[in-house]
């Protein structure tokens, strides 16, 4: 599927549930040292692109159910999409992707209720102009997904471990 294409609703539900899943079969096996890698200085690190995926999940999450629940017809859409990517992962891996994981199943479950009316209601982006909530929703997965890819070339490149071999004798202080 070409996500140039204008993705059906189903398409949407379908890849935004998909993305903590990928996300943490291309991670999960990282350490530190490689979360905090970074191949040059315009590329994120690993950790930063999670961090990124992790903290967008509940501003969505909460932008989706503020139109949807109250009405809400004003938000700030590229910020809850795209919040920034200063931040690096601030506690374990597998937290955040178990977090990741739990608002995302919240949002899917809720989009699900869906009807034709909910997915064709408007709301305004002062920055962005006017968008539906598919609009936003297909805007977020072609986000997530470009970042998903993202993380499986960077997981790619991580250099191999170097075996050196046994510690000579009085390394580390012995």
């Amino acid at each position: 599927m070409e996500l140039q294409e204008d993705l059906s609703t189903a398409d949407v539900v379908l890849l935004l549930s998909s993305v903590p899943e990928r996300t943490s079969d291309l991670v999960h096996w990282l350490d530190e040292n490689q979360l905090k890698y970074r191949h040059g200085p315009a590329f994120p690190t690993l950790g930063g692109l999670i961090a990124h995926l992790v903290d967008a999940a509940p501003r969505v999450d909460s932008l989706l159910r503020r139109a949807h629940l109250d009405g809400q017809t004003t938000a700030d859409v590229r910020n809850a999409i795209d919040p920034g990517h200063d931040a690096e992962l601030s506690r374990p891996l597998q937290e955040a992707l178990e977090d990741f994981s739990r608002v995302r199943r919240r949002t899917v479950d809720l989009l699900h209720g869906w009807g034709k009316a909910e997915w064709d209601r408007a709301i305004t982006d002062p920055r962005g102009g006017e968008a539906t909530l598919l609009d936003v929703c297909r805007m977020v997965a072609r986000h997530e997904m470009a970042h998903v890819v993202q993380i499986r070339n960077l997981s790619a490149l991580l250099p191999e471990p170097q075996d050196l071999g046994p510690a000579p004798p009085g390394a580390n202080g012995q």
